[in-house]
């Protein structure tokens, strides 16, 4: 039983399930959660009230400059194995530009008249024309940041990632970079179709009169562009694809007659390998061998690497299948440029992991080395710093447990589930990152570069 909307799940069925016994025992044990709910509701007042007599630094108060503020961040219960969406939701949240986007569109009746006001036992064999990604992701930006709650829960948008992510239902632990992908590819379909009846054209109008201070996040998001995503060619931007695009120049030179080329391949994250010549690195103080850095990561994945007799290239100039060289370039980096380390690898019978420590820079990564054109680019714009990292912690990828760092106006965060708590700089960057979301620096004053 889920002790937040006290819906029961049955293995067996793989569903929801709403009938009871002859004895109405399911709702007895709804009562008597109710009651718990309650009772803990009541405690963590009680709680809250001393928290807020105490002026020293703890948890959940914060000295900045001589005067005590409160953490206004708000954690995200877990339903069940639900870490990685979690960590995943937390990281977006903090990436300003994009979370802001959705927390200006509006809101959209999902339940009629009948239902307002009444908690509903939902099934997977409920109508999937009444759900929307959009709206619940919408919903559960807002109630973070809010500091209204300790922690939010994030049932509603379970509900519908269970409806339209046939791979993520049930409670299995499950892997965030897979989440992420499904996610963002899916609310940029909906974006492009509309949802709910409200078409894009007229949710653009309905923030078209929003004040001044809110269209800044929305200043640059819908420029024409050529991008597309994965079985949708020539798609309309969205604010994924213009946040999260970018593009990549695929060079592949057949080693027998010289011929070259070239492919274009649109991306929203890049998945980099961490060389083998690192990979007994576990830690930052480990003392054989130097420290596997970002920079390492991603100049394995841009060098010209000679593919393999499994990946011969069909060279049209030859009319064969041709051994060949391959190399990608950077032609055009996005808004926010999502890095995920491969850290999951599979052998003949299972997936191992991949516990190297990577190091990794918390502003200034510079990746001009790495575009097509660096010279027709600025002096700021191919420079990101740190919004976001998720970490795994454990063995594999079926079991372990996914936490978040995150900034937020110049303070970092560590969100664990329904626990977030103040951390430091020097915390964050001795994590084994699983992904890092780097967001481009405005146009200022430079800084250390990686």
């Amino acid at each position: 039983m889920d002790c937040s909307s006290y819906s029961t799940y049955c293995y067996r069925c793989d569903d929801f399930v709403v009938n009871d016994t002859k004895l109405g025992l399911v709702q007895k044990v709804r009562e008597h959660l109710q009651n718990l709910e309650n009772s803990a509701f009541t405690a963590d007042r009680h709680r809250k009230r001393k928290l807020l007599e105490n002026s020293s630094l703890n948890t959940k108060l914060l000295k900045v400059n001589g005067s005590t503020t409160g953490i206004c961040a708000t954690g995200l219960r877990n339903l069940g194995n639900t870490c990685f969406m979690n960590a995943i939701l937390q990281s977006l949240s903090n990436i300003e530009q994009f979370c802001c986007y959705f927390k200006e569109l509006p809101a959209v009746e999902l339940r009629n008249g009948k239902t307002a006001g009444r908690r509903t036992y939902h099934t997977r064999s409920q109508g999937d024309n009444n759900v929307s990604l959009v709206e619940e992701f919408r919903k559960t930006l807002c109630a973070l940041w809010q500091g209204s709650q300790t922690a939010f829960s994030p049932e509603s948008l379970f509900y519908v990632v269970w409806k339209i992510m046939p791979n993520f239902r049930g409670y299995q632990q499950q892997d965030a970079h897979e989440f992420m992908r499904y996610l963002l590819d899916h609310l940029h379909l909906e974006l492009q179709g509309g949802f709910n009846g409200v078409s894009r054209s007229a949710i653009l109008q309905e923030n078209s009169a929003l004040s001044g201070s809110n269209k800044c996040c929305m200043k640059g998001i819908y420029k024409t562009n050529s991008l597309e995503t994965e079985g949708k060619e020539n798609g309309a931007s969205t604010v994924v694809t213009a946040i999260f695009g970018g593009i990549l120049q695929n060079e592949v030179n057949c080693l027998i007659c010289g011929t070259e080329s070239r492919k274009f391949d649109p991306f929203l994250d890049l998945s980099l390998d961490i060389p083998s010549q690192f990979r007994n690195k576990r830690s930052k103080n480990q003392e054989n061998g130097p420290v596997c850095s970002l920079r390492d990561c991603l100049r394995s994945f841009t060098d010209l690497e000679e593919l393999d007799e499994t990946e011969l290239y069909m060279c049209h100039k030859c009319k064969k299948k041709q051994k060949s060289t391959k190399k990608f370039w950077i032609q055009k980096l996005p808004k926010v440029l999502c890095l995920h380390l491969k850290r999951f690898h599979w052998t003949a019978y299972l997936r191992n992991k991949v516990d190297t420590y990577v190091e990794f820079p918390l502003r200034g990564l510079d990746m001009k080395c790495y575009l097509l054109e660096p010279e027709n680019s600025g002096p700021e714009s191919c420079l990101y710093d740190l919004a976001a990292v998720v970490v795994h912690h454990g063995s594999g990828v079926g079991s372990g447990h996914y936490t978040a760092y995150a900034t937020h106006e110049g303070r970092w965060f560590h969100f664990n589930d329904s626990t977030v708590t103040l951390t430091d700089e020097d915390t964050v960057v001795k994590a084994k990152a699983y992904i890092l979301f780097y967001v481009e620096r405005q146009a200022k004053a430079g800084s250390d570069k990686l």
